[in-house]
């Protein structure tokens, strides 16, 4: 080869890696905010999905409360504040999904907790979780 066709060589070969290392940092983690709420999404006092109190349920034994979570939910919204639209929800004492966030599988959740660092949808449980609310 010809070093003008190796140095061509050389050339693609890191664009090509500066490409991929772009495509592979690419927006796979994000920060959620997590919220005590009620089936309506409006904030309850977060006592309520501390799943190692006893609070029976409602008709049928559905839960009452559910923690409620989304990329769009920033610390701060007080009881009886209704969370923006756009977020989903799961059973407060849902051990499982409570995990694939990497939230504690049991106890209480401060309203307004961020965990950072969660991967896809149903997270991974290997970002850190702060409470901004004082709460």
């Amino acid at each position: 080869m010809t070093s003008r066709s190796v140095s061509l060589t050389s050339t693609f070969l890191l664009l090509a890696a500066g490409g991929v290392a772009a495509c592979d940092s690419g927006n796979d983690t994000r920060d959620e905010g997590f919220y005590c709420a009620d089936e309506n999404g409006v904030v309850v006092d977060e006592d309520n999905c501390d799943d190692t109190r006893n609070h029976g349920g409602g008709v049928g034994l559905l839960p009452l409360f559910f923690i409620w979570h989304s990329t769009g939910y920033r610390a701060g919204y007080p009881v009886g504040y209704r969370l923006p639209p756009g977020g989903n929800r799961f059973a407060y004492n849902d051990r499982a999904a409570r995990s694939s966030f990497g939230l504690p599988a049991t106890g209480r959740i401060g309203n307004g907790t961020i965990k950072t660092s969660v991967v896809g949808k149903g997270g991974s449980g290997t970002g850190k979780s702060t409470n901004k609310s004082g709460g």
